[in-house]
């Protein structure tokens, strides 16, 4: 991974961590992620679902429920799913 990409990836966790801690000024929106949306992250990086669902620490059926559109990642896994989108080799090699 590329020392810029690390810089950014680094930032936005340390703005992540800061929403959470309640400080909501200047947070970046975080828009919905369409259901083909985690399938294709899912895809690129050539995961099952079962692999894909142990890497993001959710269970197999909330998966399911994202890829068919019936529920929406929220928290930590969102978080994730953004980043895997962005850098999906940064992820393969932090899990």
């Amino acid at each position: 991974m590329k020392d810029s990409e690390f810089k950014e990836l680094i930032q936005g966790i340390r703005e992540a961590g800061s929403y959470l801690r309640g400080n909501k000024a200047g947070a970046a929106k975080v828009d919905r992620i369409d259901p083909e949306g985690v399938a294709a992250i899912r895809a690129s990086l050539k995961l099952s679902q079962p692999q894909f669902a142990r890497l993001l620490g959710v269970g197999i059926g909330t998966l399911r429920h994202w890829e068919q559109g019936e529920r929406q990642p929220t928290g930590a896994a969102r978080v994730l799913l953004r980043v895997a989108a962005k850098h999906p080799k940064a992820v393969l090699e932090a899990v």
